[in-house]
């Protein structure tokens, strides 16, 4: 498809007319690292993942794909426009404008599934939601990158790697269907493998982000623009897929899952696209907005996990409290209302014994001096 900006008018993000310093040349040895090490990562998660799948409720998910749907909207219409959305609000120069709406039409990334692990969140949803994005990306991303680029006068041919998103795919569900089998198989050992993933998931995430930075040393730039850019667009798409997730009237656990779902993005599959559509030059103007998301989104993710947790362990606490005040309440009142507790039984033994159609109204007038007692129960 064609995808470049030229010097025409109706093109938004020709508005500055000068290009961006270059930079020393991209290392070679950086697309090995988040091919190689992205493709470990993927496979090492989604089997530990998959430990978490029940299958029966993955088919449910299927079935009656509403929370899919969702998803999918999100991922493919929420998330490209608001690229477009950032690329004319700030006037970027022509290669930042085509970085920024290509990391917006990338499906999901598999950094998602290991937060929504993390966050309590609906596991099955998050897998399927991942597959199913990658899939329709196929189809979705040739489309979008056609319909928002169309008014700018393209030339620059840009190619879809459909060969990275058939690896994506392999990556994904053989891994899960695995971790599926295991945990129909040996459910206690499952357990055991999904919180050892979990840790192994963190710490390759960890990799990939310094490997990333350090790597790619040769690609940043010093533009404040495109960084600032790189930092709202994925807390844009994880609040707006929490909340559109909210006004269809979506479980919170769901809510949690496609917000996490649609701000993280496949950064793999950005940066080979931008490497298989432009020269090394213009490489050095446009990596640096991948990179920069991917950390972002990172960072975002490891605080919307911190907040998830300091909120459940407050949580725990006031239960916990609350719990043990009325323990002691009812231990109180048990202690001190031994004839009140004797004609609650005795009225047990009466309906267990002549039961009637005014059961119920009797049980409910006879309770009533007693309600504070059983509240507690």
């Amino acid at each position: 498809m064609r995808a470049n900006c030229s010097s025409s008018s109706a093109c938004p993000v020709n508005s500055s007319e000068e290009e961006l310093p270059v930079g020393p040349e991209v290392q070679g040895n950086l697309e090995v690292v988040f091919t190689v090490v992205s493709s470990v990562m993927m496979g090492l998660l989604m089997f530990s993942l998959g430990c978490s799948v029940d299958f029966r409720k993955l088919w449910a998910h299927i079935k009656r794909p509403w929370g899919i749907a969702v998803g999918l909207l999100c991922q493919f219409g929420l998330m490209p426009l608001t690229a477009y959305l950032l690329a004319i609000s700030f006037s970027l120069k022509p290669a930042q404008a085509i970085a920024v709406l290509v990391m917006g039409c990338c499906p999901g990334g598999t950094i998602s599934n290991i937060f929504t692990f993390w966050v309590d969140g609906d596991m099955d949803l998050s897998i399927t939601m991942t597959t199913c994005s990658t899939v329709a990306a196929l189809g979705m991303m040739p489309l979008c990158l056609y319909l928002y680029t169309f008014s700018w006068n393209l030339e620059q041919n840009l190619t879809i790697p459909y060969q990275n998103i058939g690896i994506t795919l392999v990556c994904l569900t053989i891994p899960v269907a695995f971790g599926i089998y295991v945990n129909y198989r040996w459910p206690k050992q499952s357990k055991i493998i999904l919180k050892i993933g979990a840790i192994v998931g963190g710490v390759l995430l960890l990799v990939v982000a310094v490997a990333g930075v350090v790597l790619a040393k040769g690609s940043w730039n010093s533009d404040i623009t495109l960084l600032t850019i790189s930092f709202i667009f994925p807390l844009i798409g994880h609040v707006a897929g929490f909340l559109l997730a909210l006004l269809t009237h979506q479980s919170w656990q769901r809510c949690r899952t496609i917000s996490l779902e649609t701000g993280a993005q496949n950064i793999q599959m950005c940066v080979t696209m931008l490497q298989l559509s432009f020269t090394a030059k213009q490489l050095v103007q446009m990596l640096s907005f991948p990179l920069a998301y991917g950390l972002f989104q990172l960072l975002d993710g490891f605080l919307i996990v911190a907040a998830y947790k300091m909120y459940k362990k407050r949580l725990k606490n006031e239960h916990r409290k609350r719990d043990t005040g009325c323990a002691e309440g009812c231990h109180k009142k048990k202690s001190s209302s031994p004839k009140e507790t004797g004609a609650f039984l005795e009225l047990n033994e009466e309906v267990a014994i002549t039961p009637g159609p005014s059961v119920a109204v009797d049980l409910h007038t006879a309770l009533e001096p007693s309600s504070h007692i059983t509240s507690c129960t």
